[in-house]
């Protein structure tokens, strides 16, 4: 191949300076569109002078409104049970004028989901997943693993159709989106809803398609209709339509793809256009692919697919009986990715970060998952850890001299699986609340040091249960 499909990776770090396809705004709905680090003296929101999308201050969306501490998160409130495109964008600049490129972790809740090594990104990077929220809130983390500093230069979160882009299990990572035309123009958001990105791709083995009509495609999947409107076809009409890329370093990986077709010529009555889907020498295709007259049509497998020795290599290849070759618009490639850890239960995490907020703390690390990744558990905290499948459980919180005043926080009562409890040696006053006695799996509570008053509730002198 003229031009390999693993050095359109090499060219998402360049996306800006390519010409964008201009198109009608369609709605920004759910758009979550962040400038990291946007200085507090620039306008925000601001519109994005190519996309118009709306753009917005990071400083409300992380914690202390910059990157301190070792993991830094985005909390960022998602649709629960809805798919959403999430991606962030990461260029060095060397802002900080040491030209120190950084390498560090990028986390989704509980679970890693990438490295980004910018000493070998030394024109930057992207990373994109489509991922299903199991909470209405999502948190996207910045985790220090050497002596550089993490950074983020945007982060936006898009959510998706319905009934698109569903798998057996896990989440998908973008490998590539292209769309097959000898032009060099760069397909986003106003062409695209959902604000996919599409890079131009052409062989020189192949001969371009195109039409000046305009394509539907009002599918699960909406591909743009300027990613529709041009095609690719093999030179050699009786060769197929072949893609091939290389994965060496991830070899296990398992592949998602996506083929969005649309018949854009005028075929004359005794033309036929037909051709079976390979993956890898296997034909994937149940019948022959006939595509749909200026209308597209998304292909897909539901089931994800390997590559022995991360050697990939689809073709599509045309029947016998066809009097055509073989047509493809546009492409999407994902890779799997699992995000097994359960996030801590969504009541008990809205529990501690009442209790953060009736305090009115402020500690660097209770940011992202309460309970994991284990060695980034929050201060103060124990949980359960029995089956990642399950969320874990707070069962301990230690809380002493932490200069606390008021009364006890009435959220304490939504850790219901607490087994420790110990708030001493701060300024707590008020009376000493039932709703202790009433937490069952209470065994030890430690109150002294303050300057409570009245009388012990009955319900906290039973058996098994240790008060101080």
């Amino acid at each position: 191949m003229e031009r390999s499909l693993g050095l359109m990776l090499l060219l998402i770090g360049t996306l800006a300076i390519i010409h964008i396809v201009e198109a009608q705004s369609p709605s920004q709905q759910g758009f979550i569109s962040l400038d990291c680090g946007l200085p507090a003296n620039e306008p925000s929101p601001y519109s994005e002078a190519t996309t118009e999308i709306q753009f917005s201050t990071d400083a409300t969306y992380i914690k202390s409104g910059k990157i301190e501490g070792t993991r830094n998160c985005y909390n960022v409130p998602v649709e629960k049970g809805r798919n959403h495109l999430i991606r962030g964008w990461f260029f060095y600049g060397n802002y900080d004028g040491l030209d120190v490129r950084p390498k560090f972790d990028l986390y989704l809740g509980p679970n890693p989901w990438a490295t980004i090594d910018l000493e070998k990104r030394v024109n930057g990077t992207t990373k994109e997943i489509f991922h299903i929220p199991t909470s209405n809130s999502l948190q996207i983390c910045l985790v220090k693993t050497g002596v550089t500093t993490p950074l983020i230069s945007a982060l936006e979160i898009r959510p998706l159709g319905n009934n698109s882009y569903i798998t057996k299990s896990g989440s998908l990572s973008l490998m590539f989106r292209l769309y097959l035309t000898q032009s060099t123009r760069y397909i986003r958001y106003k062409n695209d809803i959902y604000d996919r990105q599409w890079l131009a791709y052409f062989q020189d083995e192949w001969t371009q398609v195109s039409t000046t009509s305009i394509v539907a495609n009002n599918n699960s999947y909406d591909p743009p209709k300027a990613a529709l409107a041009t095609a690719a076809i093999p030179t050699n009409a009786s060769e197929p339509l072949t893609l091939e890329w290389s994965n060496p370093e991830k070899p296990d990986d398992q592949y998602y793809m996506y083929r969005h077709f649309a018949e854009i010529q005028d075929l004359r009555s005794t033309d036929t256009r037909e051709f079976n889907m390979v993956w890898n020498g296997e034909v994937i295709s149940a019948e022959p692919i006939i595509p749909n007259k200026l209308r597209v049509s998304t292909s897909f497998s539901v089931s994800p697919r390997n590559c022995p020795g991360g050697e990939c290599m689809f073709q599509l290849i045309r029947t016998s009986r066809s009097t055509l070759p073989p047509l493809l618009n546009a492409f999407e490639i994902f890779t799997v990715i699992q995000f097994p850890q359960s996030e801590t239960n969504e009541t008990e995490v809205a529990a501690m970060r009442n209790i953060e907020s009736t305090y009115g703390l402020s500690r660097i690390n209770w940011q992202g998952d309460p309970c994991f990744p284990q060695q980034l558990r929050w201060d103060a905290l124990n949980c359960s850890n029995t089956d990642i499948t399950t969320p874990p459980r707070i069962t301990s919180l230690n809380m002493s001299s932490s200069g606390l005043t008021g009364s006890i926080a009435a959220a304490i009562q939504n850790l219901t699986l607490l087994e420790k409890l110990d708030l001493s040696s701060n300024n707590l006053t008020g009376e000493v609340p039932e709703f202790l006695g009433n937490m069952q799996s209470l065994f030890f509570i430690n109150l002294s040091g303050n300057d409570l008053n009245g009388t012990i509730p009955q319900s906290l002198q039973r058996k098994g249960l240790e008060l101080l």
